[in-house]
C-alpha cells in the first residue's frame, strides 16, 4: 500500500474493530479518507463503535453486508485473525483491491525505526526483554503490536528518537507489503496455525515477510540452530547477526560452550563475537533472571537485537539478570506442601510444551490439552518418556494426549471432563495433578494447545489455573 495520506477522499474498509481497527480507522479519517468499519459482533459488544460514529466514521456491526466491498473501495485493512476465506476478503481480492493488516499502516505513519520480533514460540518474552534492555540503555523504546498496545496508536505518538519494538504474528505479517523493520528478529519456526495458513509453506512465507524489504542498512537476527530459519539466509539483503545455543559463531551471540543434544543448560557464558576475532562475555547463564534452556535462547536473541540497536553490553547484562519473565510463560505460582506449581498457559503448541518440560529438572506432573487443530502430538512422545511422571488431560485433545501418554508408559494419567464449566474443569485438573504429585515434584500447566475450546484466551486459562493453585 501507499502512505495513508494517498487515500484522502477515497473509500477505506476496516474489517474488525477492537483497538487496532479503531486506531487504523482514526488515522485514515484524520487524513481525509471515507472510512467504513465493519465487525461481525453486535454493536453492544463493540465498545469503540460510539466513539468512531461520533467522529463521523461509518460503523456497521452484526455481520458483513453483501455490498460492503465493491469496485469503489481503494483499500481493505483487516484484523489479523480474520481468515482470507472470509467473504469480504475473497471479494476484495477478486476485485484486485489490496488487503493489508494494521502493521502495514503503522509502518507508513511511524517516524521511529522499528524492531520486528516474530517466531512460533518466545515472542512475548523476547519482545518484553528487548524493550527493557533498550529502556535501561536510554534508547526510548515503545513496545507494541501483538503484545498488547495497538501498533498504529503507538506509531502516531512516536518520534525519530524512539525505537518501536513490535511483537508480530504470522497473521499480521501475511498482510504486509512495504513493511521494513530496521532490525528483524526470527526466533524459531514450528508447525502451528495451520488451520489459518493451510500449509506450512504459507506459514513460513508469512514469517519470512519480516525480512522481505530489508536492505544492507538493516539487521536480520535469526536462530542459527533452527534449520528453517537458517534456510532463509540466502535470501537476506540485511546484515546477518545470528544467535545460537549449539554452535560457536564467528559473529553473533551464542552460548559458550555450546549445548550438545539433550544436554542441560548448566553453567555457561552468553558471549558476543564481534566478527573481528574478539569475543566478549555478556553474562553467565546461572545469573539469568528466568530459568530454562528456551529462556536462555530468548536471552541470546534479545541480546543480539539490543546490540544491533546500539545498547551497551553492560545494560544488556543488567537486564538479563533483572528480568523475571512475563505472566503465563513458565511463571512460578506457588509451592504447596513441597510441590512447585508453574503456569505456562502460553504454550499453545507442542514445541512450547517440550521446551518448558525440558527446562525443568524435577519430576513433572503435566496438565495439558485444549483446542484440537488436527495434530496427533506424536512429537511429545520422547519428552513424555523421559520427563513426565503423570499427565492430567483436558479439552478437545485429551484423548490424543492420553494416547501418547500410554505409548510413553506414563503410569499415572487422568482425563478431566466433568461436564461443568471451564473453570470447574481446570480446577478439578489442578486438584487431580496435586494428588499425583509428591514433595519435590512440579505441577506444570503447559497445554500444547490453544485455549479456545474452553477459554476466551490463554490468559484466562492461566489466571484460572493460578486461582485454583492458590485455593489448594
Amino acid at each position: 500500500m501507499k502512505h495513508p495520506s494517498h487515500y484522502a477522499r477515497q473509500h477505506i474498509i476496516v474489517l474488525g474493530m477492537a483497538k487496532s481497527g479503531s486506531a487504523v480507522a482514526k488515522v485514515f479519517h484524520a487524513l481525509g479518507a471515507s472510512v467504513t468499519v465493519n465487525d461481525m459482533k453486535d454493536r453492544g459488544l463493540c465498545p469503540e463503535a460510539d466513539e468512531l460514529s461520533a467522529l463521523g466514521i461509518s460503523v456497521l456491526c452484526g455481520g458483513h453486508p453483501d455490498d460492503l466491498v465493491h469496485e469503489g473501495v481503494a483499500l481493505v485493512v483487516k484484523n489479523p485473525g480474520i481468515p482470507y476465506t472470509a467473504p469480504p476478503i475473497v471479494r476484495a481480492l477478486e476485485l484486485g483491491i489490496e488487503v493489508v493488516t494494521e502493521v502495514e499502516v503503522a509502518y507508513h505513519v511511524c517516524p521511529a525505526p522499528m524492531i520486528g520480533i516474530t517466531g512460533s514460540n518466545g515472542k512475548t518474552t523476547t519482545t518484553t526483554w528487548i524493550g527493557r534492555m533498550l529502556d535501561r540503555a536510554g534508547l526510548r523504546p515503545i513496545v507494541a503490536g501483538n503484545i498488547g498496545r495497538a501498533l498504529t496508536d503507538a506509531a502516531i505518538e512516536a518520534d525519530e528518537d524512539n525505537w518501536m519494538v513490535v511483537e508480530l504474528s504470522s497473521f499480521q505479517l501475511k498482510g504486509t507489503d512495504a513493511f521494513r523493520p530496521r532490525i528483524a528478529c526470527l526466533l524459531n519456526l514450528a508447525e502451528t496455525h495451520l488451520d489459518y495458513h493451510g500449509t506450512m509453506d504459507d506459514y513460513i512465507a508469512s514469517k519470512a515477510k519480516l525480512f522481505a524489504n530489508q536492505t544492507a542498512e538493516d539487521t536480520a537476527v535469526l536462530n542459527w540452530d533452527d534449520a528453517v530459519c537458517r534456510s532463509l539466509v540466502p535470501g537476506l539483503q540485511a546484515r546477518l547477526l545470528p544467535f545460537s545455543a549449539r554452535e560457536t559463531l564467528t559473529r553473533g551471540v551464542y552460548l559458550d560452550p555450546p549445548l550438545k543434544p539433550g544436554e542441560a543448560l548448566g553453567e555457561r557464558r552468553i558471549v558476543y563475537a564481534e566478527g573481528t576475532g574478539a569475543v566478549r562475555e555478556i553474562l553467565r547463564t546461572q545469573d539469568l533472571g528466568i530459568p530454562g534452556t528456551f529462556n536462555a535462547e530468548n536471552a541470546l536473541a534479545a541480546a543480539a537485537v539490543a546490540i544491533a540497536a546500539g545498547a551497551p553490553l553492560t545494560a544488556i547484562a543488567e537486564e538479563l539478570s533483572a528480568f523475571r519473565g512475563v505472566e503465563h510463560r513458565l511463571e512460578f505460582v506457588a509451592k504447596v506442601d513441597g510441590v512447585t506449581f508453574y503456569n505456562n498457559s502460553k504454550a499453545t503448541n507442542a514445541t512450547a510444551t517440550i521446551s518448558a518440560v525440558e527446562s525443568l529438572d524435577q519430576p513433572i506432573v503435566l496438565i495439558a490439552g485444549g483446542l484440537d487443530r488436527g495434530s496427533d502430538y506424536a512429537e511429545l512422545l520422547p519428552v513424555f518418556e523421559r520427563r513426565v511422571k503423570a499427565l492430567v488431560a483436558l479439552g478437545e485433545t485429551r484423548g490424543k494426549l492420553l494416547g501418547v501418554a500410554r505409548q510413553a508408559g506414563i503410569r499415572f494419567t487422568d482425563s478431566v471432563d466433568t461436564g461443568e464449566d471451564a473453570a470447574a474443569i481446570l480446577d478439578a485438573a489442578v486438584r487431580r495433578a496435586a494428588a499425583f504429585a509428591e514433595p519435590g515434584d512440579i505441577v506444570l500447566l503447559s497445554p500444547a494447545c490453544a485455549s479456545w475450546d474452553m477459554f476466551a484466551s490463554y490468559e484466562e486459562r492461566g489466571s484460572i489455573f493460578k486461582k485454583s493453585v492458590h485455593s489448594l
